[in-house]
Order: C-alpha cells, then structure tokens, then sequence
C-alpha cells in the first residue's frame, strides 16, 4: 500500500487554523492483521533505504516530531523506526534547557545533535520549543538572558525567520527535514490521561504537569498554528497528522519518512573497474 500523504503537508504560506484540521480519517486498513501488515512492509523499505542513506554517505535526514501531551511521538517513533539500524538512526528529546544551555542562543543546543550525512535523525520536541512553550509561558523567555528583548511579537517571527534560516543551510548541505506535528483533538487526550490513570501498566507515564498544560490548550493550538504556517517551505514542510487513531498516524508518518527517503534517489556506491580488479585479486587470495 503507498498511502497519500499530500492532504497533510502543509503548503508554504498557508496561514494555520487547526480547528480546520482533522483530528481523525478514515481508517487505511480495515482491520488490525492489515494493519500490522502494512506497517510491516513498510519498515522493510525503509531499513532498505536507510541501508542505502548510510552506504552512499551523502545526505542525511532529520525527523522533527511535535505534538501535545499524549498525542503518540513515542510509539510512532518506536513503531516507525522499529527495521532502521542502531547504527544509522539517532533520537533526541529535548526538555527544559540546562542552565548551560540557557546561556546559549536558543538554536544551539539542539543543533549539537543534528544527524551527520548518512545517518537519520530524530528530534522528539526541538527547536520549536521555542516558539510554542515559550510563546504561551512567556516567563521562559525571561530566563534566557536575552539582551535588548525586543517587543512580544517581534520574538516570534524573529525566531520563525532563523528557523527558517538554518533549515534552508541544512537543505542545501544535504540534511533533508521532514517535520510532523501528530495533531490530537483535546477529548482523545482526555481519554488517554484517564487511561494512564485507569491502567495500572500505564502509570507510569501519567504525569501531573500534563494536566497544568492542558489547561493552556487554547493557547498551545494558537502557537501551533502559529509556528506550523511560518515555518512550512517546500523543501522543509510540515505534515499534520490526525493523531486519534495511533495505528492511522503511524502509517501516514511512515509513509511520510519513506517519501522523503526515495525522493534522495539513493544507490549504493558505484565501485570503479580500477576497484574492482583489487577486489577480485583479493578474493584469489582469499580462495587459496
């Protein structure tokens, strides 16, 4: 199955209401052995291809995930990656900024983890922390010791332009970015805190902070829409998925990773004819 993913790459330009997005689609497979199917083959081409990424050593693929509380990164990032190599795939997350980090521009720490060419990246949460919890907790920015702060608005599309900026350099460098935000309606998070709190094997994960940030909904959809609609380009877009159904996410964010793979066009390394006699001599060593 090669699923469409158009309808939810974000056109660069398009202003942002996610009230207008879906949360939830039809179902792409009708039960869960299909499913579990699907997903199945798609993990093969993509260890296919992150084979080919590695062995050819020219780009490298970064894979930014945002979302709220409970929306799903990690299951689509465990899920979806499950066939990569260790070797050729690196997660990050990223949390509240270390004093260190504090004393740093607020791209660098992130920046530090960028994917070297041949391998892919991960980023579960990024630099756009800074456009979206610090935009609705604005005591953040305080913190970071920006000198001459410049007027509440002017932070934002200051930051949105050098977003921008450096995922245009890594483009032409040969980082090619894909950026998901898995889009969650505010009832499925509801059932899904319930369930952490329900399901004794989820406790774990429950977390009292996700419940203040709830609170803050409204704001955290403005920022969103905000951030999606300056920061989507053609070469670096952003994909909304509907994120009610984790098995329909999981698909789609697949497919979307599987795309901006084969749209490299990767092969393996051509070997020369001058390499290709050494390595016949060494295989007549070999056969003795």
């Amino acid at each position: 199955m090669n699923i469409d993913v158009t309808e939810f790459r974000l056109r660069e330009g398009d202003e942002v209401d996610l009230g207008l997005w879906a949360t939830n689609v039809k179902p792409l497979c009708k039960s869960k052995k299909a499913y579990r199917k699907v997903l199945e083959d798609q993990v093969e081409q993509l260890s296919d291809q992150q084979r080919m990424l590695y062995a050819s050593n020219r780009h490298a693929l970064l894979v930014v995930f945002q979302a709220m509380d409970t929306a799903g990164k990690d299951g689509a990032i465990r899920h979806v990656m499950s066939g990569v190599n260790p070797q050729g795939c690196q997660v990050f997350s990223f949390a509240h900024p270390s004093a260190r980090e504090l004393q740093h521009d607020f791209l660098w720490r992130t920046t530090r983890d960028l994917p070297e060419r041949g391998r892919i990246g991960i980023f579960n949460r990024s630099y756009y922390e800074e456009v979206l919890i610090v935009r609705v907790h604005s005591s953040i920015l305080q913190s970071e010791s920006i000198p001459d702060l410049p007027s509440n608005e002017s932070v934002w599309h200051g930051r949105f332009r050098s977003i921008v900026d450096l995922e245009r350099h890594l483009h032409a460098n040969g980082t090619r970015i894909v950026k998901v935000f898995l889009h969650l309606s505010k009832e499925e998070q509801r059932k899904r805190l319930l369930a952490r709190i329900d399901e004794p094997d989820k406790n774990w994960k429950f977390s009292v902070a996700d419940i203040a940030e709830r609170k803050f909904w409204d704001a955290y959809m403005q920022a969103y829409g905000h951030a999606l609609g300056a920061t989507s380009t053609t070469d670096s877009p952003w994909f909304i998925v509907p994120a009610d159904d984790k098995d329909n996410a999981r698909l789609i964010v697949s497919q979307i990773v599987l795309d901006a793979l084969e749209g490299l066009k990767l092969s393996y390394p051509v070997v020369t004819a001058a390499r290709r006699q050494e390595l016949k001599a060494i295989r007549k060593q070999l056969a003795k």
